[in-house]
């Protein structure tokens, strides 16, 4: 018999095996000062495209006022104990309303964490004789949900709608031999990509399949749509999907969830729901400052049309510059080169250090390997003076990576991991 443990000493994984080199700087960095535009990295002051704070509320003095009187009345433990028995209360309620109205639908319901959430979402949706479709590109959050399931599930090719109808032919079939049912899951903007899910045509799809369609809309939510209720509401399709998911943790700058569906549909999941059953309710805190949050964004417009103009400046002025940010529909800016994961950081780190730009970096294996992809999230708090020289620091790293710089400077990197 083998020690349990005799893998980790054996092999770090393709992320923990660069830790060493890696982990507080281009995993794991410290950002400080105040949620903004601009923060200090190691001391320096860096213009910061890695923050999911879309609408600019993190630090809006109207949120923080409200913040620290909900904290103050309500202290950070109230309600104690689950929902179920003794964790409930009118203002819970009260949010739960409102959100159901933003997105179009009976009703919803919290949930304390997104990826606890969804998870435990799809665990309630489905039952062994179910099958799920899910886009191969989903969220962790999503692949974490399906994996719970012990049914059959199908993959089909990121945003192909052909692929999805062939496997929805597969679980047709499937279905009828089981007497289960169908659940297709995609995400209303996926998160590294930027694109936004083909919901109008997988809502399509309903009239020649029996299926149910469940999204995961967290960066959607607040920056899409003529209210901002997001992706369906952007396509027109809102009302094709069955169950609508979104976090906090984006637009609302703040922690929790929720899904929005028929009521009697989130009758059953609040009742099911094992994460939201055995856990502590959402704090009052959070649900009072979700509750001005949700006024903002209803009655803020301006909020998201600040959003998208530095959006918009971002974005042409990449491609004009001859960048590929692919083919982004959202707010989400991936910016994609070629590289090695050593040049990645030796490029990350010219960047933060001598051009003052801090933006996530995504390496294999998140994207293939030979791509190095700088993801940016702009948000309504960003100027074009950031985006400027934003676009001046991009010019120079790709000049240096394109001659060979990043690769010399990565040399010693390269040669400590073959090793």
């Amino acid at each position: 018999m083998r020690d349990l443990f005799d893998k980790i000493y054996r092999d770090k994984g393709p992320l923990g095996k660069w830790a060493s080199h890696a982990e507080g700087y281009f995993v794991f960095p410290k950002l400080e000062g105040e949620i903004s535009n601009r923060m200090k990295f190691q001391g320096k002051e860096v213009v910061t495209w890695s923050i999911n704070d879309y609408l600019g509320l993190a630090n809006h003095p109207e949120v923080r006022k409200v913040d620290a009187e909900a904290g103050a009345a309500y202290g950070s433990a109230y309600p104690m104990g689950a929902r179920m028995m003794s964790g409930h209360t009118e203002l819970h309620e009260t949010l739960q309303t409102e959100l159901a109205a933003f997105v179009n639908k009976e009703a919803a319901y919290l949930l304390n964490f997104g990826y606890q959430g969804m998870v435990s979402t799809i665990d309630a949706l489905v039952s062994k004789d179910d099958i799920i479709v899910y886009d191969v590109d989903a969220h962790a959050c999503i692949i974490d949900g399906v994996r719970l399931h012990m049914g059959k599930r199908f993959t089909y090719k990121h945003n192909d709608v052909e692929s999805l109808e062939k496997n929805l032919e597969r679980a047709t079939k499937m279905a009828e031999q089981t007497g289960g049912g169908i659940l297709v899951i995609s995400e209303g903007v996926f998160g590294m990509r930027g694109e936004q899910g083909r919901l109008k045509e997988i809502v399509e799809l309903k009239k020649k399949y029996n299926f149910r369609f469940f999204v995961d809309d967290a960066h959607g939510f607040g920056t899409l749509g003529a209210t901002g209720a997001g992706a369906g509401e952007e396509q027109g399709v809102q009302d094709g999907i069955d169950v609508y998911f979104a976090t906090f943790a984006k637009s609302m700058a703040s922690t929790g969830a929720f899904i929005a569906a028929d009521k009697e549909i989130i009758d059953y999941l609040k009742y099911n729901l094992r994460s939201q059953m055995f856990a502590k309710s959402l704090q009052m805190q959070l649900v009072v400052g979700a509750l001005k949050r949700l006024d903002m964004l209803r009655t803020m417009p301006e909020l998201k049309e600040n959003l998208w103009k530095i959006v918009n400046a971002l974005q042409s002025g990449l491609t004009e510059r001859g960048f590929d940010i692919g083919t982004t529909q959202s707010c989400v800016t991936p910016v994609y080169l070629k590289g090695s994961i050593p040049e990645a950081m030796a490029l990350v780190k010219d960047l933060r250090e001598n051009y003052g730009i801090f933006c996530s970096i995504v390496v294999y294996p998140v994207i293939p390997k030979g791509l190095i992809l700088l993801r940016m999230i702009p948000t309504a708090t960003h100027t074009l003076e950031d985006v400027s020289v934003t676009l001046d620091a991009f010019d120079a790293i790709r000049t240096r990576l394109e001659n060979g710089t990043y690769k010399r400077l990565s040399a010693a990197v390269t040669a400590a991991m073959e090793k």
